[in-house]
Protein backbone atom coordinates (compact mmCIF):
# COMPACT_ATOMS: atom_id res chain seq x y z
CA UNK A 1 0.00 0.00 0.00
CA UNK A 2 1.14 3.31 -0.81
CA UNK A 3 -0.39 6.65 0.65
CA UNK A 4 0.26 9.65 -0.87
CA UNK A 5 -0.66 13.23 0.60
CA UNK A 6 -0.49 16.30 -1.50
CA UNK A 7 0.49 19.96 -0.14
CA UNK A 8 1.48 23.56 -1.58
CA UNK A 9 -2.05 24.31 -3.36
CA UNK A 10 -3.57 27.54 -2.85
CA UNK A 11 -4.61 30.73 -4.57
CA UNK A 12 -2.10 32.71 -6.82
CA UNK A 13 -2.19 35.27 -9.52
CA UNK A 14 -1.80 34.72 -13.38
CA UNK A 15 2.08 34.66 -13.82
CA UNK A 16 2.81 33.38 -10.41
CA UNK A 17 4.06 30.29 -9.22
CA UNK A 18 3.30 27.47 -7.06
CA UNK A 19 5.38 23.93 -5.98
CA UNK A 20 3.64 21.09 -4.97
CA UNK A 21 4.87 18.49 -3.14
CA UNK A 22 3.43 14.87 -2.58
CA UNK A 23 4.88 12.94 0.44
CA UNK A 24 4.76 8.96 0.38
CA UNK A 25 4.40 6.45 2.63
CA UNK A 26 6.02 2.93 2.44
CA UNK A 27 9.37 1.60 1.59
CA UNK A 28 8.44 1.43 -2.00
CA UNK A 29 8.29 4.72 -2.91
CA UNK A 30 11.06 4.16 -5.53
CA UNK A 31 9.40 1.13 -7.17
CA UNK A 32 6.61 3.50 -8.61
CA UNK A 33 6.51 5.91 -11.24
CA UNK A 34 4.78 9.08 -10.25
CA UNK A 35 2.92 11.68 -11.99
CA UNK A 36 0.47 14.77 -11.19
CA UNK A 37 -3.64 14.73 -13.07
CA UNK A 38 -5.71 17.41 -12.62
CA UNK A 39 -9.30 17.71 -12.70
CA UNK A 40 -11.21 20.33 -12.68
CA UNK A 41 -15.42 20.74 -13.22
CA UNK A 42 -16.94 20.44 -16.19
CA UNK A 43 -13.74 19.35 -18.13
CA UNK A 44 -11.87 16.69 -19.01
CA UNK A 45 -9.14 15.65 -16.34
CA UNK A 46 -5.28 15.64 -17.51
CA UNK A 47 -2.22 13.81 -16.49
CA UNK A 48 -0.36 17.35 -16.48
CA UNK A 49 3.31 15.75 -15.58
CA UNK A 50 4.97 12.11 -15.17
CA UNK A 51 8.55 10.98 -13.69
CA UNK A 52 9.53 7.09 -14.39
CA UNK A 53 11.37 5.09 -11.52
CA UNK A 54 14.79 6.20 -12.86
CA UNK A 55 13.67 9.94 -13.27
CA UNK A 56 12.58 10.37 -17.34
CA UNK A 57 10.39 13.23 -17.06
CA UNK A 58 7.35 14.15 -19.39
CA UNK A 59 5.40 16.90 -19.62
CA UNK A 60 1.73 17.73 -21.04
CA UNK A 61 1.62 20.04 -24.13
CA UNK A 62 -0.55 22.66 -22.22
CA UNK A 63 2.51 22.64 -19.26
CA UNK A 64 5.37 22.61 -21.32
CA UNK A 65 7.86 24.77 -20.19
CA UNK A 66 6.09 26.27 -17.33
CA UNK A 67 5.84 23.37 -15.24
CA UNK A 68 8.73 20.55 -14.07
CA UNK A 69 8.09 17.46 -12.43
CA UNK A 70 10.69 15.80 -9.84
CA UNK A 71 11.19 13.22 -7.53
CA UNK A 72 13.65 12.65 -4.25
CA UNK A 73 13.37 8.76 -3.21
CA UNK A 74 15.60 9.49 -0.15
CA UNK A 75 12.66 12.01 1.20
CA UNK A 76 9.68 9.38 -0.54
CA UNK A 77 9.05 12.93 -1.88
CA UNK A 78 7.51 13.91 -5.43
CA UNK A 79 7.55 17.56 -6.50
CA UNK A 80 5.55 20.06 -9.79
CA UNK A 81 7.32 23.39 -9.51
CA UNK A 82 4.50 25.31 -11.92
CA UNK A 83 5.55 28.55 -12.95
CA UNK A 84 3.83 31.11 -15.28
CA UNK A 85 0.33 29.92 -14.12
CA UNK A 86 -2.60 30.68 -16.45
CA UNK A 87 -6.11 30.75 -15.39
CA UNK A 88 -6.67 27.71 -16.91
CA UNK A 89 -4.24 25.89 -15.01
CA UNK A 90 -7.25 25.78 -12.29
CA UNK A 91 -7.78 22.59 -11.01
CA UNK A 92 -7.49 19.96 -8.40
CA UNK A 93 -4.31 18.30 -8.50
CA UNK A 94 -3.87 14.87 -7.31
CA UNK A 95 -0.38 13.02 -6.68
CA UNK A 96 -0.63 9.22 -8.71
CA UNK A 97 1.66 6.34 -8.09
CA UNK A 98 1.20 3.52 -10.94
CA UNK A 99 4.34 0.43 -11.67
CA UNK A 100 4.07 2.07 -15.53
CA UNK A 101 4.33 5.45 -16.58
CA UNK A 102 2.75 4.80 -19.65
CA UNK A 103 -0.20 3.73 -17.52
CA UNK A 104 -0.07 6.96 -15.65
CA UNK A 105 0.42 9.27 -18.45
CA UNK A 106 -3.05 7.45 -20.32
CA UNK A 107 -4.66 8.55 -16.50
CA UNK A 108 -4.61 5.24 -14.92
CA UNK A 109 -3.38 5.34 -11.49
CA UNK A 110 -2.65 2.22 -8.43
CA UNK A 111 -2.77 4.69 -5.75
CA UNK A 112 -4.16 8.72 -5.75
CA UNK A 113 -3.64 11.51 -3.61
CA UNK A 114 -7.08 13.35 -1.82
CA UNK A 115 -5.78 16.26 -4.12
CA UNK A 116 -4.85 20.00 -3.79
CA UNK A 117 -6.84 23.34 -5.28
CA UNK A 118 -4.78 25.55 -7.09
CA UNK A 119 -6.62 28.20 -8.43
CA UNK A 120 -5.11 30.77 -10.42
CA UNK A 121 -7.00 34.48 -10.51
CA UNK A 122 -6.66 36.60 -13.53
Amino acid sequence: QVQLVESGGGLVQAGGSLRLSCAASGRTFSSYAMGWFRQDPGKDGECVGGISRSGNTYSADSVKGRFTISRDNAKNTVYLQMNSLKPEDTAVYYCTADSSLAGLLRGQYEYRGQGTQVTVSS
